[in-house]
């Protein structure tokens, strides 16, 4: 299978320090309590999780990610993520982001590509120590939601993250407290939380590739 050139600029890019946490900083929900502070180092009780962040190359050979919007009977209901969950037995993280995109999603393992993982994200909420891959897919697939999972699997271009029309930032209230939360607007359900943090990690990459 031929693959993105971003796909082998990934692989490359890997063996160096990542962006990390400060381009995931930049999508992160910020107190405006500055007593309020959330733990940002994994606890000794987190959970190993994991995330595929699968891209494709439209006709044009332009990029674009999928996205699933979260039923509203599981945890991080009703919100935009990507395909993932906890590890299961002895399977490494890898193979985690690869069956649970399987699952939710209908993606095949056999059909995706991992380039590398990205920077760990811990969410204290959950007790979650998330690990993100990026995977890689020759052509547009076919989605086929989970139901008890997935309430909608949809793609959109990279390009449509890296223009400031679809960015906002708005204040909320999150766990009692009032937050600037910074978010994309390419759903009628925002993309923002540790999904977003993890894009924008994924986006510096992409920036650079592009220059």
């Amino acid at each position: 299978m031929a693959f993105h050139p971003f796909h082998q600029f990934l692989i490359e890019r890997s063996r160096q320090e990542l962006p990390g946490r400060q381009a995931q900083m930049k999508m992160s929900p910020e107190p405006l309590d500055p007593d309020v502070v959330l733990p940002q180092k994994k606890s000794d009780t987190a959970h190993p999780s994991s995330v595929l962040i699968p891209l494709f190359p439209d006709n044009e050979n332009q990029l674009h990610v999928i996205l699933t919007l979260r039923t509203k009977s599981i945890r991080h209901a009703g919100q935009i993520s990507f395909p993932g969950g906890r590890r299961e037995g002895s399977e490494t993280p890898e193979e985690t982001a690869l069956r649970e995109t399987e699952e939710e999603i209908g993606v095949g393992r056999d059909n995706v590509q991992i380039a590398c993982s990205i920077t760990p994200l811990y969410l204290h909420r959950t007790d979650n120590q998330i690990t993100p891959y990026v995977g890689f897919l020759d052509e547009e697939p076919e989605l086929i939601p989970d139901p008890a999972e997935v309430q909608e699997a949809f793609s959109i271009p990279v390009q449509n993250l890296m223009n400031g029309e679809n960015f906002k930032t708005e204040e909320w209230n999150l766990a009692h407290a009032s937050f600037h939360v910074p978010f994309w607007t390419i759903h009628e359900v925002p993309l923002w939380g540790a999904t977003a943090m993890m894009m924008s990690e994924l986006l510096e990459l992409y920036k650079e590739f592009r220059k």
